[in-house]
């Protein structure tokens, strides 16, 4: 490479990113800072749920598609911020109220046990507090991507139009920075973590709980992030109309420009009624213990938003139309493929010995190279099309998960004989977890810049609310795969009486490996297959 083409280079990747960063873009990133902070009490929840709960993992893997849920009612919130566009950090203050609570609850699960037992069953606690949390981040969520439309300027300081191109390298940069704050809340809580967890595997089970229950008070300051996120949005608005008053511009340009869509929303009577039906419908079936009900509301909830999809899209060209909707489909697929469930948590925690403190150092890992990604495949997405990026973030996942596989068949063992130790367990787990980190939060940022740059300036909202439901559901697809496969191959972790200490359920990893081996090959081989299958249809997209 040529001193210029590397010159060239490091500009289009580090030094034009830089250029493009306003202001304007702070507060939206600041409420997805607090998403990416919510990873705080990730690693708190992974010991409580193995140290405190008998619950299977075929059961958690059950829990993770009813906590999936809230988020396909980002169709409504999309809708409701739309309607009431001017008023929408209302809802953030909703949100950050929920996930208060949420962490409340498990506050006092960790520190005062014996009181919540006496009025609800642990579990019963554990689930509620799972549930409340993605309820108050969907909804704060739903009013983040919104507040990305309203960042990105439509002309400059003088009044005069950006060009398309300038509109889609801004959206772009916007929905990276997006994803940036919340992989950068991330590296935080992990560098917190870290310190917090220092010594913590030599602890008594006392001490322990202290450090779980300071951990969740520390917790609370997601919540204040994010408020503060829309208050600093609308002192920004309003210094950037103040701005151009002195210009000469009149209040109703001002308003168009700034604070309302340039088209008034009508209410969709058919999204809010048929989303209200929705709530019931999940809430009778999750409460009323139907049989099937997992697999009912998931079959429910994707003929919804496909019927609202498809009167959604009717607001865009025939082009644009197929276009997004042969991009909605493989980013779905490639979202829907089965994890391994906690089983393979379990394993690295009770055979691999991997402590608290060792977890975070991976999280922290994990989120450096992912924003590392981030930038340095910034200018790739803005020049590739989705299609590519997805096939190419799928064979990568597939060639990393072959380390982890090797793991559980002792493959730690053989390398650390030949290297004196040095290649070990640990040593694996973190070159593959540096490898594997920038893959996952990739693939949505080029539809989330798609959405942003082509939707109706009217139905902003509403476009990243169905799309946004419409791949969330693929998470909730992907719970129901591993739950599946999770009975299919059983792994369990020891369980005892805590006061008693009688063995209630032993350990169990022998199908684990078997269960790693059908997650990797299924996780590329459908991804890729659909890729092929939309790229020689009429759904082909190039963007």
């Amino acid at each position: 490479m040529t001193h210029n083409a590397i010159a060239r280079w490091l500009n289009e990747t580090f030094l034009d990113l830089g250029r493009q960063v306003r202001w304007s873009y702070l507060p939206p990133l600041m409420v997805y800072l607090a998403a990416g902070i919510s990873g705080l009490t990730a690693i708190v929840g992974t010991f409580f749920v193995k140290e405190y709960l008998g619950l299977s993992a075929a059961f958690l893997a059950g829990l993770s598609f009813w906590v999936g849920i809230p988020w396909a009612m980002k169709i409504p919130l999309g809708h409701l911020v739309d309607l009431i566009w001017r008023w929408k950090a209302l809802l953030v203050y909703l949100g950050a109220s929920l996930i208060a609570l949420s962490i409340g609850i498990m506050y006092g699960l960790v520190a005062h046990p014996s009181l919540m037992a006496s009025f609800m069953r642990i579990e019963a606690w554990y689930v509620v507090s799972t549930l409340l949390a993605p309820t108050g981040y969907v909804v704060q969520d739903a009013v983040a991507d919104a507040m990305t439309v309203e960042a990105v300027p439509i002309t400059d300081h003088t009044g005069k139009p950006y060009s398309e191109a300038a509109l889609k390298q801004m959206h772009t940069t916007m929905q990276t920075l997006g994803r940036f704050a919340i992989i950068s809340g991330l590296v935080a809580v992990a560098l917190l973590n870290i310190t917090l967890f220092a010594g913590v595997e030599a602890m008594s089970a006392e001490e322990q709980a202290a450090v779980y229950a300071d951990i969740y008070l520390i917790a609370l300051v997601i919540p204040v992030v994010s408020v503060l996120g829309v208050v600093l949005g609308a002192l920004s608005l309003r210094l950037r109309a103040a701005r151009l008053r002195k210009q000469g511009f009149t209040a109703a340009r001002i308003k168009t420009m700034l604070f309302a869509p340039a088209e008034k929303t009508k209410p969709n009577w058919l999204i809010l009624g048929g989303s209200l039906l929705f709530i019931a419908f999940t809430l009778t079936m999750g409460l009323g213990e139907v049989p099937f009900a997992q697999e009912i509301v998931f079959l429910g909830s994707l003929a919804i938003v496909l019927f609202l999809m498809q009167r959604l899209i009717l607001e865009l060209a025939a082009n644009l139309r197929r276009a997004l909707v042969g991009t909605a489909v493989i980013i779905f697929v490639f979202r829907a493929v089965p994890l391994p469930g906690p089983g393979a948590t379990w394993f690295e925690i009770d055979i691999l010995g991997f402590d608290q403190q060792f977890l975070s150092v991976l999280s922290l890992i994990t989120s450096v190279l992912t924003l590392a990604g981030m930038v340095l495949l910034r200018p790739l997405m803005a020049k590739r099309s989705i299609a590519y990026i997805v096939a190419l973030l799928t064979v990568a996942a597939g060639i990393l998960s072959l380390p982890n596989i090797g793991l559980f068949y002792g493959i730690q063992e053989w390398t650390a004989q030949l290297t004196a130790g040095v290649v070990d367990a640990q040593f694996i787990a973190i070159i593959d977890t540096a490898l594997e980190s920038p893959l996952g939060q990739i693939a949505m940022i080029p539809m989330l810049a798609w959405i942003a740059k082509n939707a109706p300036s009217h139905l902003k909202a509403t476009f990243f609310a169905v799309m946004a439901s419409f791949t969330n559901l693929a998470l909730s697809a992907s719970s129901l795969a591993t739950k599946y496969l999770n009975q299919i191959f059983l792994v369990t972790r020891e369980v005892r009486d805590r006061v008693t200490g009688t063995l209630e359920v032993p350990a169990d990893y022998s199908e684990l490996g078997l269960l790693l081996i059908v997650v990797a090959a299924t996780s590329v081989a459908l991804p890729l297959l659909t890729i092929v299958l939309i790229q020689r249809s009429p759904l082909r997209t190039q963007q």
